[in-house]
């Protein structure tokens, strides 16, 4: 069982998983709540887990905010002073195999969405922005797998997860 919960910490829905259990804290902007189907964007996130092979309790949290928020983050993290689509924050970025208690969650990390840029970006590639949504968390969740395309390999590489969690979300 998936439990999605806001970032007050009140739950907001669950879903079915399967081997991996999922506990996201998904804070969506008030302007884009409508455009956001939480159980959804949870079901996505869970195949990811799935086709990566990933088992046992998780814990993420996505938000999904605006193209100013997500500069102000891509300027103080990055050193980029402009939007961008989505980033990620790890928890297991440089640590090998670090103990969690028994029970407990294993933390990934944090994703930040631009739904401003899922809104551009859908309609330049002419598909569905609930397509675009997910393929931003897809993305974001593979780098805190630890996924990259810095080169064309990892490229490849990153595509054929991101294509195989995303082969059964319509483009339109």
């Amino acid at each position: 069982m998936s439990e999605i919960t806001k970032s007050e910490g009140t739950p907001a829905t669950s879903v079915e998983s399967g081997q991996s259990t999922l506990k996201l804290d998904l804070d969506v902007a008030p302007c884009f709540e409508k455009e956001v189907a939480r159980d959804f964007l949870c079901g996505v996130l869970e195949r990811v887990l799935a086709t990566q092979g990933v088992t046992g309790l998780v814990e993420l949290s996505v938000v999904v905010t605006d193209d100013a928020q997500i500069q102000t983050l891509n300027r103080e993290y990055r050193g980029k002073d402009c939007p961008t689509d989505v980033l990620s924050f790890s928890q297991l970025e440089g640590v090998d195999n670090f103990p969690h208690a028994p029970g407990e969650a294993r933390l990934l990390g944090d994703i930040v969405i631009s739904y401003d840029r899922v809104r551009a970006q859908a309609a330049e590639y002419g598909h569905s922005e609930k397509r675009e949504l997910a393929y931003l968390a897809v993305h974001g969740l593979l780098h805190l797998l630890g996924f990259d395309h810095e080169t064309e390999p990892e490229r490849q590489k990153m595509r054929r997860a991101e294509e195989e969690a995303l082969a059964q979300i319509p483009r339109v």
